[in-house]
């Protein structure tokens, strides 16, 4: 089964209900809720995720994708694109490179090219602040191996016709299958300690045991850094699968649901932890795979590709609200919403469905009425729902019935 890097946390219930809070206004509304974290502080480590950007193996609308493994292939221009405003998006919500004391990465260039392009951005012009001292590469953290196939085009007529679909897909989407291993005359081969093979648990084994000896020491313990444990920020710049590997420890996803956890390139994914008990903190939202502690940060560059990730359930939705809500004091009224979208989104991105739902709750509240994270979930889970009983053909075509992304 799969090896839990922590246990998971139980979902707290909050009584739903905008909250109408007569003659209070938004600002002051925000002071009286950072009084209330004050007094309710505790030692939280931050965690930041990070797949890299886009390389040239990754496929594109012109081009199937390739098992690239332990192949090191360079990042696309879109790919450093991407890296960058991963970084630029980080800055916005408050993750300067200052405040990231260690940055691990892979052995891989698509991921080191990517830790420090982000780095450099989270930067922005206070360049001194960060150093490439501060990241320290590790093999484990590099992508699955895929074996023998290793450098294939994932549609390769000869593969299929020598293996079958059923059984490609069996190496691609369970969590034991294992393609055959290669030798030392394969063209990509790599002397020990780079596996010959694995499945997708032996890669999240050896991404855990990476875990737990270098990363959480980082996170809860080490001394010498110029950021106490308690206020502390790493980042992790990895992999689709070995990212993967981490979110489904600390989800305590089942082991026939991890396949199903979708990684884009280049979106920040946070977990925050308490220090005592190196648990997630992050209420657990409803996800595609059962259910996370994750906090994705979405921009109008990456929302689609977070869309995709996250449906069905309200990780979506939590993202949006934490976009919008730049005070960070937990609440929304409707002019913050409002303005929220039109920095989130561009035009051509105005009919999306994610959008009209979160006008509609905007529209229905009341000038002086604000509305926290529970209230805001309920309200866009029925408003979807009203979408779609009009069963429109864009809701059909964007969504494929699937619920509120």
């Amino acid at each position: 089964g799969m090896r839990s890097a922590v246990h998971g946390l139980t979902r707290r219930h909050v009584p739903s209900g905008g909250r109408r809070l007569a003659g209070v206004s938004p600002r002051g509304a925000q002071q009286q809720r950072r009084q209330r974290q004050q007094q309710q502080s505790r030692s939280v480590s931050t965690l930041i995720l990070l797949r890299h950007g886009q390389s040239q193996w990754n496929g594109s609308p012109n081009q199937t994708a390739r098992f690239t493994g332990w192949c090191d292939v360079p990042l696309t221009v879109k790919g450093r694109v991407e890296a960058v405003a991963s970084g630029q998006l980080l800055r916005s919500r408050g993750f300067r490179a200052s405040k990231v004391c260690v940055a691990f990465t892979s052995k891989l260039q698509r991921a080191h090219e990517t830790c420090e392009l982000a780095l450099a951005s989270m930067a922005g012009y206070e360049q001194e602040t960060w150093s490439s001292e501060r990241i320290r590469r590790c093999e484990r953290l590099n992508e699955r191996h895929y074996g023998c196939v290793q450098g294939l085009y994932k549609d390769d007529k000869e593969l299929l016709g020598k293996y079958g679909l059923d059984t490609v897909m069996e190496w691609r989407r369970s969590m034991h299958g294992r393609p055959p291993p290669m030798d030392e005359t394969h063209e990509h081969y790599r002397p020990p300690p780079a596996p010959l093979t694995e499945s997708l648990a032996d890669c999240q084994r050896r991404v855990l045991d990476c875990f737990h000896d270098t990363i959480a020491p980082a996170l809860f313990d080490e001394e010498g850094l110029p950021i106490p444990p308690d206020e502390r920020t790493i980042i992790v710049v990895a992999h689709s699968n070995t990212i993967r590997s981490m979110m489904a420890a600390f989800d305590e996803v089942p082991d026939d649901l991890v396949p199903q956890l979708h990684v884009p390139n280049s979106v920040p994914i946070l977990y925050h932890f308490e220090r005592s008990t190196r648990m997630p903190v992050s209420t657990k939202l409803q996800s595609a795979h059962g259910g996370s502690h994750a906090r994705w940060l979405i921009s109008a560059e990456n929302h689609h590709a977070v869309r995709n990730a996250l449906k069905p359930g309200g990780t979506l939705t939590r993202a949006l609200f934490d976009a919008m809500d730049h005070g960070q004091d937990g609440y929304l009224c409707a002019d913050e919403i409002t303005a929220g979208l039109r920095a989130i989104y561009c035009e051509r991105s105005l009919d999306c469905v994610v959008t009209a739902v979160a006008k509609k709750i905007a529209r229905e509240l009341g000038p002086n009425e604000l509305i926290g994270m529970e209230d805001f979930e309920r309200r866009a889970t029925l408003a979807y729902d009203g979408l779609q009983c009009k069963e429109s053909d864009f809701v059909r075509e964007t969504f494929h019935h699937e619920p509120f992304p």
